[in-house]
């Protein structure tokens, strides 16, 4: 097979290569699986530098999500069959081939490609939790959702319409905003403008919103316009700054700070039935309807060299959604 391999950290995307491996040969409790979609991340561009919470032995395969085909089958497995479609993530995504378990695959929904299924497994899930399971949204409320276009953002936007609330996004650009609109969003903002916490209060009518869906960074500002009782879900600092909140302001409006950390979820013995229940829920909405792919559009990766570039642009925040990687099969021409 082929894959990237990572034998030292790099300096960036751009010092990613190429390689011929041998193929992985699965476990009795797994599935070899042909990949035909890797979908990038910001922590790819943490791990291959050395940077990231979880760093694998050498040498390793970098990629996390994916979407392919079953090759085989190991004998203990129950739920998948050669020839199925399915989706996930595992250690190992920028390669043709992969060996994954059980619990970490899905099959890939009935009218989707394998580029729409490649980004799901991080961004449906996470935004799902958040404004579900952990702020409890509902018909009516407000929901404010920074950074509106990214892969999370695109994903909260949906999950807060299809429970019957009102969406204010932020982003950054104009075309971002008009992103936003497109996936559903009833307001956009853009928040590179310090005025936006007072334009969320005149959208809401002076009250503000029940719900800020915040991956960047943005939560002293958000509590200018959070409305009582309201809930603020920490998701991330993709601002790159771990702010310090006055929490006077935290009181005298009753807010709830919600931290959330989707990845902990399969670490912790109690919360089994979490997981199922979100991807139960997340599934659900695909079927419905009430989901569509955040797959982005703007330029075409074709091919595992095309990885680096797709990994710069993504740092470069010259994306929108999830930006994925097509794997032709081998010996398969790109065009």
């Amino acid at each position: 097979m082929k894959g990237i391999q990572v034998s030292a950290y790099v300096n960036g995307p751009e010092d990613l290569k190429v390689v011929d491996l041998p193929d992985p040969t699965p476990a009795t409790d797994e599935y070899l699986i042909q990949i035909r979609a890797s979908a990038a991340n910001f922590f790819d561009l943490l791990q291959i530098r050395g940077k990231y919470q979880n760093q694998p032995p050498f040498p390793w395969i970098s990629g996390m999500e994916f979407a392919g085909t079953v090759l085989a089958a190991g004998s203990s497995t129950k739920k998948f069959k050669v020839g199925d479609r399915v989706f996930g993530a595992k250690q190992g995504a920028y390669a043709t081939k992969v060996c994954a378990k059980e619990p970490v695959l899905h099959p890939v929904p009935e009218g989707w490609g394998f580029e729409d299924a490649a980004g799901v497994y991080v961004t449906a899930p996470t935004s799902y939790q958040g404004l579900v399971g952990r702020a409890g949204v509902k018909k009516g409320d407000w929901v404010l959702v920074h950074a509106g276009a990214g892969g999370v953002g695109l994903a909260a936007i949906q999950i807060a319409k299809y429970f019957g609330a009102k969406v204010i996004a932020t982003a950054s650009t104009d075309g971002k905003l008009g992103v936003c609109g497109k996936f559903g969003a009833d307001h956009v903002l853009d928040y590179s403008r310090g005025s936006w916490p007072k334009s969320v209060l005149e959208i809401t009518g002076g009250k503000g919103v029940d719900i800020v869906y915040d991956p960047v960074g943005l939560v002293e500002q958000s509590l200018k316009c959070i409305a009582w009782n309201g809930r603020i879900l920490i998701i991330g600092f993709a601002g790159g700054k771990i702010e310090k909140v006055a929490m006077n302001r935290v009181l005298l409006k009753n807010v709830s700070l919600v931290g959330l950390h989707w990845g902990r979820y399969t670490e912790i013995q109690n919360e089994a039935g979490t997981i199922e229940d979100v991807w139960n829920g997340v599934l659900g909405m695909i079927k419905d309807g009430g989901f569509k792919p955040t797959v982005y559009r703007g330029e075409e990766f074709v091919g595992l060299e095309s990885v680096p570039r797709a990994l710069k642009a993504l740092g470069a925040r010259e994306t929108w959604g999830k930006v994925v990687v097509t794997v032709p099969k081998e010996g398969e021409s790109k065009l």
